[in-house]
């Protein structure tokens, strides 16, 4: 497999300035992938410059022109698969279910954004004005930078980098330290192979401490994309508001699912276990809080225990592993703690609570509440908290009961029930019978409260990768009063 060892600025590979170095790390048996050298700030200012002078070439580029190269990247993209998921696999722990699942949404991403070129349109406005129209053009904002995931590189990068391109912009890249080739140095060399003019991407592998605050604070980057932690989006959103520059932040979430007294328990079990355990619930909108009514609760609990202790954890390589490693054993140490103080603090430990290297076993605590360690907080990792509740309305502040607001879900046979009850819940997203990990390329993504600002997908991608600006046209001239 090939050796992603260089940055990629202005169309050239290129050795790294700076005299530290990214180690690229297998997460599950800590094979040593590559050692990268790390870019400077001034690899850094070189990538935004290119990217400045790519941009207004590509911006001219008739709609027509840059679909045929999204086209190309997406025949690659299937042509290349297995690679890819390889990588996913090797670089980000990924089971290859979930590597699967990734692949397929960065597709469609990609797919979706081919037709964004040709959804440029503005509008014409009557004015107030005698003999005045108001014409509103839209237009690529110019040079964004985008800040990559390690949960999932590939889709979550790729949902920036593809709208951001087929609006008309240019990008740099910095992708995630722990995954600095499915976040970055692959998607350059997919669109490379593509066909896309030199300089429109460029990636810049390097550690926050040299080159983090920098990235944001750049002169020349007009909107700043990101998708991590609260924490370090906090900060981020706190140097672009300074620097007046416009921010798309996807951040961390404490996402319920509510399982009411009508709900198919045994469709509820599937649902909860795919939406906490896919990817070692290392997602963004993975269930952190299963919230059921204790008519059912005793029911729930045994079937969700057994399910959970049926699934294969171990080496993601295998196919029939669905649980894997966590990203570092940092992580692991973090959450056993976090179960040991939620123990302390009366939870019920029903299974799991242990790990074997960075594979932490499939986690079930009982006995939650909001107040406990692992519910209160974004778990990132493979671990249920079960909250019993009385009735809906307890259910509802449970949900509410925290300053996150990405997804959720609720389970009724009552379809209207549930839409009800899922308005009520402040959330950017959330799903009626299923679980709470959905992404469609075409619709809203994004959250509410600390979960982030703006949102991705489709028309909403489109507006927020543009600006707009009115042109005032007169047919004649204006008589003023002075």
């Amino acid at each position: 497999m090939k050796e992603y060892i260089h940055q990629y600025i202005n169309g050239q590979w290129k050795t790294g300035s700076s005299d530290k170095r990214i180690e690229n790390i297998n997460p599950y048996n800590d094979e040593h992938i590559a050692s990268i050298p790390s870019a400077n700030k001034e690899d850094l200012d070189e990538a935004y410059r290119a990217a400045d002078e790519a941009q207004k070439e590509w911006a001219a580029k008739t709609p027509a022109e840059k679909r045929e190269l999204f086209l190309n990247w997406a025949s690659i993209m299937k042509d290349r698969k297995e690679e890819i998921i390889d990588w996913l696999v090797k670089e980000s722990g990924s089971t290859k279910v979930k590597a699967e699942v990734e692949f397929s949404a960065a597709l469609d991403i990609i797919t979706e954004s081919a037709s964004f070129p040709t959804r440029m349109k503005g509008e014409i406005l009557p004015s107030n004005t005698p003999g005045k129209e108001n014409r509103v053009y839209r237009d690529p904002k110019g040079v964004i930078g985008i800040i990559g995931p390690w949960n999932f590189p590939l889709h979550l990068t790729a949902r920036s980098l593809a709208p951001a391109l087929a609006t008309g912009n240019s990008a740099v890249i910095k992708p995630a330290s722990n995954t600095p080739v499915t976040s970055g140095l692959l998607l350059a060399e997919l669109t490379e192979e593509a066909g896309f003019p030199k300089g429109l991407v460029n990636v810049v592998v390097g550690r926050g401490s040299e080159i983090g605050d920098a990235f944001i604070t750049h002169d020349i980057p007009e909107m700043v994309s990101f998708t991590g932690s609260t924490e370090v989006g906090s900060h981020i959103g706190e140097l672009a508001g300074k620097h007046i520059k416009d921010t798309a932040l996807e951040l961390g979430g404490n996402n319920a699912m509510i399982v009411l007294e009508d709900a198919d328990v045994d469709q509820a079990v599937q649902a909860a276990t795919f939406g906490k355990y896919l990817h070692q619930g290392q997602i963004c909108m993975s269930l952190n809080r299963i919230i059921v009514h204790e008519s059912i609760h005793d029911e729930f609990v045994e079937k969700f225990k057994e399910k959970v202790e049926g699934l294969p954890y171990g080496d993601p390589s295998d196919s029939e592993t669905l649980v894997g490693p966590l990203i570092e054993p940092d992580e692991v140490d973090r959450i056993l703690e976090g179960i040991d103080q939620s123990i302390e603090e009366g939870a019920t430990l029903l299974t799991g609570g242990k790990a074997e290297g960075n594979v932490l076993l499939p986690t079930v605590l009982t006995d939650m509440d909001n107040k406990k360690a692992l519910a209160k907080e974004e778990v990132f990792g493979p671990v249920s908290s079960i909250i019993k509740i009385a009735d809906e309305k307890e259910a509802i502040e449970v949900a509410n009961g925290t300053p996150y607001g990405l997804s959720g879900s609720v389970f009724t046979k009552d379809v209207h029930r549930g839409v009800q009850v899922a308005k009520q819940v402040k959330t950017g997203m959330i799903h009626i019978n299923d679980q709470s990990v959905n992404d469609e390329a075409h619709v809203a993504f994004g959250g509410e409260k600390q979960s982030g600002i703006g949102r991705f997908g489709g028309e909403w991608a489109l507006d927020k990768f543009t600006t707009v600006k009115w042109i005032g046209v007169m047919d004649g001239y204006r008589n003023f009063p002075f």
